[in-house]
C-alpha cells in the first residue's frame, strides 16, 4: 500500500506538471495559427484518446512526460516527411522566429507560473511553523551523527551562519546554506565562540530524507505530563509538572538525551533524579524492554507559527519559488566541478520516494510546486530536444539572420534524444542502487 500511494502521488504530480507544460506549447501554438497535430500526457502506447478539431488528445502508456506534435515542427517524433515539402502557412517553420521563440518557451512559462501560484497558495493558506533563532539560542542545539561528523555538540547554541544571522531553524541546513563556498557556523559552546567549518560537498552528506533528520535539531527541555496508569512511572510516582534531572547521575538536558538514556538501559533498573516544586529528588525504576518507562511528557518549547496576508505571500512565495531554481543551478555547476556527486541524480522512483507513503496534500503541493520550477528550469537547459535547445536556435536565428539548415536540426534533435536517454537510464541506475545500499 506504501509503494501505491508513493507511485500513485508521483504520477498526479507529473500529470498536472506535463499537461500543464505542454498546454503552455500548445495554446501558444493555435495562437499563432499554428496545427497541432498531437497533445498526449504520457508516451505511447496509447491507452485512450480522442480527436477534437485538428487535435488529438490522448493518453499513453509510459506516464514519464508527455509531448506536443505541432505540424512543420523538427521533435522527438521523427517526422520528416512533412519537412520534405514547402512550408504550408499553419505550419511551424513557416511562422516569424519571435512567434516560434514563445512556442518554444510557453511549457517553461507554465511551469514557472504553476510553481509560484503553488507557493504563494501554500504560504498564504499555511504560513510558516519553524523554531526560531532566539529559540536556538536559548535552548541550544542537539547534534545528531552528520552534525557530529563536522564538529556540531549538543548544547551548542548556532549564532550564525557565514557571518550573517538566520530566521528559523531550518535555515541551519537548506541547500543554500550546504552549497556554501567556505562556509561556516558561528557558535557559542559553554560561552566560547567558535567556527566550524562547512567541508567541501557536504551536502553530499543528505542524499534522502533520513540523513536530513540525522543532522541537527533543536533541543527541546521537557517536563512529565502524566504517568500511564499500572506502569512503573505511576508506580514510583512520577507527577505532572516532574523535571527529569538525572538518570543514574548522568545530566538529562533535553527529551532526546532522556530517550537515549532510557534506550541504553532498557530492561534493566535506573536511578532516576528529578524535581517537584523546586525540591529534588531520586527513587529507583525499571526500564522497559522497548527503552520507556510509561510516562508521558510535555516540550517547554512551542514552534512559531507566522501568518502571511495575501500580499505578502506573493512576494513570500514568489521567493521560495525561485529560491528552488538557484539552487538547482548552483548544485547542476557543482556537479561539473566534482563537488556534488552525481549520485544525488534521482529518477522516477527517487522522486516517488520523495512524496512519501502517506497521502498529505499539503506536502503533496509542496513537493509538486517545487518539480514544477525544477522542470522549468531543466527544460531550458540548452540540450537539444529540450526546450532551451531550440530557444538557442532560434536566438541565433533572430540574432544573424539565418536559420539552421533542418538536417542541421534532425541531427541535433537525435544527439538530444540519445543524451536525455543516457540521462534517464543514468537516474534509474541510481535510484536502483540507492534501494540494494540504503541511501
Amino acid at each position: 500500500m506504501d509503494t501505491l500511494i508513493m507511485v500513485g502521488q508521483l504520477l498526479l504530480g507529473l500529470s498536472i506538471l506535463v499537461g500543464l507544460h505542454e498546454g503552455g506549447h500548445m495554446l501558444a501554438a493555435k495562437l499563432f495559427g499554428m496545427r497541432v497535430e498531437k497533445f498526449s500526457i504520457g508516451f505511447p502506447p496509447k491507452i485512450v484518446g480522442f480527436k477534437y478539431g485538428e487535435t488529438e488528445y490522448s493518453l499513453g502508456a509510459i506516464p514519464l512526460g508527455g509531448f506536443v506534435k505541432i505540424s512543420g515542427m523538427v521533435d522527438e517524433s521523427m517526422d520528416t516527411e512533412q519537412l520534405a515539402s514547402e512550408p504550408q502557412p499553419w505550419e511551424f517553420r513557416a511562422k516569424p522566429a519571435w512567434q516560434r521563440l514563445i512556442v518554444m518557451l510557453g511549457g517553461i512559462i507554465v511551469n514557472v507560473i504553476t510553481g509560484i501560484i503553488i507557493f504563494i497558495a501554500l504560504t498564504y493558506d499555511r504560513g510558516e511553523t519553524y523554531f526560531s533563532r532566539d529559540q536556538v539560542i536559548e535552548h541550544g542545539i542537539v547534534a545528531y551523527d552528520i552534525g557530529q561528523q563536522i564538529g556540531f555538540q549538543d548544547g551548542d547554541k548556532v549564532l550564525e551562519v557565514n557571518g550573517h544571522t538566520y530566521e528559523s531553524l531550518s535555515d541551519l541546513s537548506n541547500a543554500d546554506v550546504l552549497l556554501s563556498e567556505n562556509g561556516y557556523y558561528t557558535v557559542d559552546r559553554d560561552g566560547e565562540i567558535i567556527k566550524i567549518k562547512i567541508p567541501r560537498g557536504f551536502i553530499n552528506s543528505f542524499s534522502n530524507q533520513e540523513a536530513m533528520s540525522n543532522f541537527i535539531d533543536i533541543g527541546v527541555p521537557f517536563v512529565v505530563m502524566e504517568s500511564v496508569k499500572g506502569t512503573h512511572a505511576a508506580k514510583l510516582g512520577l507527577q505532572e509538572g516532574d523535571k527529569v534531572l538525572a538518570v543514574n547521575g548522568e545530566k538529562v538536558r533535553y527529551f532526546t538525551d532522556f530517550q537515549k538514556k532510557l534506550e541504553e538501559y532498557s530492561s534493566k533498573q535506573i536511578d532516576l533524579t528529578y524535581e517537584r516544586n523546586g525540591q529534588v529528588k531520586e527513587g529507583e525504576i525499571d526500564v522497559y524492554e522497548d527503552g520507556t518507562i510509561g510516562v508521558l511528557v510535555n516540550p517547554l518549547i512551542e514552534p512559531v507559527r507566522k501568518s502571511y496576508s495575501f500580499n505578502e505571500s506573493i512576494a513570500k512565495g514568489t521567493e521560495k519559488a525561485f529560491s528552488v531554481v538557484i539552487v538547482n543551478a548552483r548544485a547542476l555547476g557543482k556537479m561539473f566541478t566534482g563537488e556534488v556527486s552525481t549520485k544525488n541524480v534521482s529518477g522516477p522512483i527517487g522522486m516517488a520516494k520523495i512524496y512519501g507513503s502517506s497521502w498529505d496534500w499539503v506536502k503533496f503541493w509542496s513537493i509538486t510546486g517545487l518539480i514544477s520550477m525544477i522542470l522549468a528550469f531543466m527544460n531550458l537547459l540548452p540540450i537539444p530536444a529540450l526546450d532551451g535547445g531550440h530557444v538557442v536556435f532560434l536566438l541565433y536565428e533572430m540574432i544573424s539572420g539565418r536559420s539552421p539548415s533542418e538536417k542541421f536540426l534532425e541531427n541535433a534533435q537525435k544527439v538530444g534524444m540519445v543524451l536525455l536517454l543516457a540521462l534517464m537510464v543514468f537516474a534509474i541506475g541510481n535510484d536502483i542502487l540507492k534501494l540494494f545500499t540504503g541511501g
